[in-house]
């Protein structure tokens, strides 16, 4: 069993930044950890992830503007937002599975996007990037 507590969020101007962190508790060693975002009448949307041999994926959304990174005990996952835009704003949500879901190519393993698969998620967190 996993447990994620998110921390961070809020408003913030367009161009500024953001941080949210996540920790993870119980069983914290997941294939796949990563961030989610949904607004209103929306399907949940994948963002950033990070697999267990660190290896991250971005959606090109946010590709250059977003970071996710770990914790040196992988028990803490974290988002650095930056260059935020007002198409950001979104309730965001970590999730975690200790199975994947994942797959490879040449390049190596990497975290699918999709909802589906990620079996422990975080509570949600308001960001609200203004004009």
């Amino acid at each position: 069993q996993v447990q994620l507590v998110q921390s961070g969020g809020g408003s913030v101007q367009s161009g500024g930044s953001l941080r949210l962190s996540c920790a993870a508790s119980g069983y914290t060693y997941n294939y796949c950890m990563g961030w989610f975002r949904q607004t209103p009448g929306n399907e949940r949307e994948g963002v950033a992830f990070i697999y267990s041999d660190d290896s991250t994926s971005y959606a090109d959304s946010v590709k250059g503007r977003f970071t996710v990174s770990q914790a040196n005990d992988k028990n803490t996952l974290y988002l650095q937002m930056n260059s935020l835009k007002p198409e950001d704003t979104a309730m965001y949500y970590c999730a975690a599975d200790p199975e994947g879901p994942y797959n490879s190519d040449s390049d190596g393993y990497y975290c699918l996007h999709t909802p589906l698969g990620y079996n422990y998620w975080g509570q949600g967190t308001q960001v609200t990037v203004s004009s």
